[in-house]
Order: C-alpha cells, then structure tokens, then sequence
C-alpha cells in the first residue's frame, strides 16, 4: 500500500468512526441504572458488595444506593444503620421479582433484576446490560432540585409501557446518608471497620406519575449529620420497573 492509499484508508476509518458517534448520540441521554444493594453489618459475604456499591457510586450512568435491613440483628449485632423501612422494601421486591424468601448481599437493577451483590463480574454485566436496555426506552425528562428545605421534581414524556393514570408510577423519595464509616464489636463482622455509600436513612412516597408533565414541591429537611442527600426514584406500581432515577448531594 503506497502512502496515498494509506492515507486514504486512514481517513476513511476515521469518518466511519465519527459517523458512528453521531448515529450513536442521536439517542440522546439515556437514565442511569439504579442499583439498590440490601446489606447488613451483620452479614460475612456483605462488605465485599458493600466496596463494589462504593465504585458503582462514582460511576455517571449509575445511581447507586445503599439499604441496610434489620433480620440480620439476631445474629450478634445491631446494624447501626438499618431500618425497618428498608427491609420493607426488599421483602415487596421478594414478591414481585417471585424470591422465595430475601437474602443478603442483593443486589438490584432497576426494579428488575437481582444478582448476589459480591460477584463484581456479575454486578457489571448487569450495569452494562441494563444502561443498553435504556436506549429501548421512551424517553422521559426528569429532573430534581434541592433549595431552601423544599425538594422540586420535574417530570414529562409519554407514559411507559403498563403506566397510566389508572396504573401511576410512583416517585419515592429516599433520604440519604453519602458516607458512613461503622466499627462494628459483635456478630460475624466482629472487630471490623465497614465503610458505606450512598445509605438510605428514609424511604417516603412523594406522589405519582401516570405520563404526560408534573411538577411536585416537596418540603424536605436535610443534615449533614444524618442524611446529606436525597434519592429520587419513578417506579411502576407494587415495586415495579424503575424508570428513571436521580441522586442529589446538595449544600446544606
């Protein structure tokens, strides 16, 4: 191959590439998966979940939060963090997702999908698997804002398959605490300094969605002591598929 002839290749791959770049951004911005990972500070497999959810939290096309559950407290320790409100919601995702009984570490993918929360390579292929599932859905516009201890949600677009104003999808509003460091004196991770992102110290309903434009103003106390952050989730009825997520990690 002379020099003009590679050359020409040469630019004839890179506008393949640009072109490819183009058609690929037409699909505009896609939601971030959410990852909800159920643990338990008195749980031996969970701290290796617990440091993969902390890498998940750093990444752009994921929210990832945290929910410590309370049946693992006989075992010696009482999760520091935990609340009943937590496992509430993981025992309604046992039924829709059809799990015999909860388990911990879980891991799960936009209301959807459940995976044992500390085999990483599982955990990514369903990131991966999921983000890709998000250029087959109907576009939404969500948005949220936190100022002056009032939360705003914005939300408009076509209502998602087996949503309406007679099925609404709901938007949960989840208090959250962005870093929680445990030294924890009992139980299986006795003698052990676990370190948390992202945890739910809260879960309230904020209202619904059944398609079309909403707005919601929402009163919202937040510390920095406590919950630094507020979740904001659009999932189908009875812990169904989410569809679309939202982390904020204001100035308070």
């Amino acid at each position: 191959m002379n020099f003009r002839a590679a050359v020409f290749s040469f630019l004839t791959l890179l506008c393949s590439a640009v072109v490819g770049v183009a058609v690929a951004g037409d699909a505009g911005p896609r939601q971030p998966v959410l990852v909800e990972l159920y643990t338990s500070q008195g749980c031996s497999d969970c701290p290796p979940a617990d440091r993969i959810l902390v890498d998940l939290a750093r990444r752009s096309d994921v929210v990832a939060l945290s929910f410590p559950i309370t049946y693992w407290d006989m075992l010696g320790w009482k999760d520091t963090l935990a609340s009943a409100s937590n496992t509430r919601r993981q025992k309604a995702y046992a039924q829709t997702l059809g799990r015999a009984a909860t388990y911990t570490p879980q891991m799960i993918f936009d209301g959807i999908e459940d995976v044992v929360g500390n085999k990483r390579h599982n955990v990514l292929s369903a990131v991966t698997r999921h983000y890709a599932l998000r250029r087959e859905a109907a576009p939404i516009s969500f948005n949220a804002a936190y100022s002056a201890q009032n939360l705003t949600i914005d939300i408009s677009g076509a209502a998602p398959e087996g949503v309406s104003e007679e099925s609404a999808a709901v938007i949960w509003i989840m208090r959250v605490l962005s870093h929680a460091e445990v030294a924890v004196a009992g139980g299986e991770n006795k003698d052990r300094t676990l370190a948390y992102t992202n945890v739910v110290r809260d879960i309230r309903r904020g209202g619904s969605w059944g398609g079309g434009e909403k707005t919601l103003r929402i009163p919202l106390n937040l510390n920095a002591s406590s919950h630094d952050g507020v979740a904001v989730v659009v999932q189908g009825a009875g812990h169904g598929q989410v569809f679309a997520a939202i982390l904020l990690k204001p100035e308070i």
